[in-house]
């Protein structure tokens, strides 16, 4: 029976079991920002997928060993990269985004991530970006809150400097 709202348990759980299969993923939403530290609750964990078969067929895996059981239809969204998919029937309530509001692509949003205690994090101003972009009341609700809370935790963290050597180097490759 899912919980009533999201608990870092669920995100440990959830983590282990991916890494476990290899799954490409980015922590979304308001579950990421609580993972980052903002003090909120919510109600589902929120994942950004790639548009990957592949990555799909792994997620799918990775939702058995949970204790989801989604049929054949939900499975079919998910490996076909659906835009979003809901699942109510599993150990908590999970969104599987594939093309949220305001984020560019996962390549991008993947670049611009933070790895924090072990969880693939988008960038808070992806999370803000999205939520804005979102155009939903509850959304908009969060976004003053969630902009000093990004304030704060980018001075608390700031991006690592790169030299101009680094930069060079990072432009070159990507040529």
């Amino acid at each position: 029976m899912p919980q009533s709202k999201f608990t870092p348990e669920q995100a440990v759980e959830l983590a282990a079991a991916f890494a476990r299969h290899g799954v490409d993923y980015l922590f979304i939403g308001k579950s990421g920002a609580i993972l980052l530290g903002y003090p909120a609750a919510t109600q589902d964990v929120d994942l950004f997928l790639p548009k990957d078969p592949v990555n799909a067929r792994k997620v799918l895996a990775g939702l058995t060993e949970l204790g989801f059981a989604p049929d054949a239809v939900i499975r079919g969204k998910i490996i076909a990269g659906a835009d979003f998919v809901q699942l109510k029937d599993g150990p908590f309530d999970l969104d599987l985004i594939h093309a949220p509001d305001g984020i560019e692509s996962f390549a991008a949003a993947r670049e611009r991530r933070v790895v924090q205690d072990g969880f693939p994090v988008a960038n808070l101003r992806d999370i803000i970006a999205s939520k804005r972009a979102s155009g939903r009341q509850k959304d908009l609700l969060d976004l003053h809150l969630l902009e000093q809370f990004r304030q704060e935790y980018e001075r608390r963290n700031p991006a690592p400097l790169e030299t101009a050597l680094e930069k060079a180097l990072q432009k070159a490759e990507s040529a």
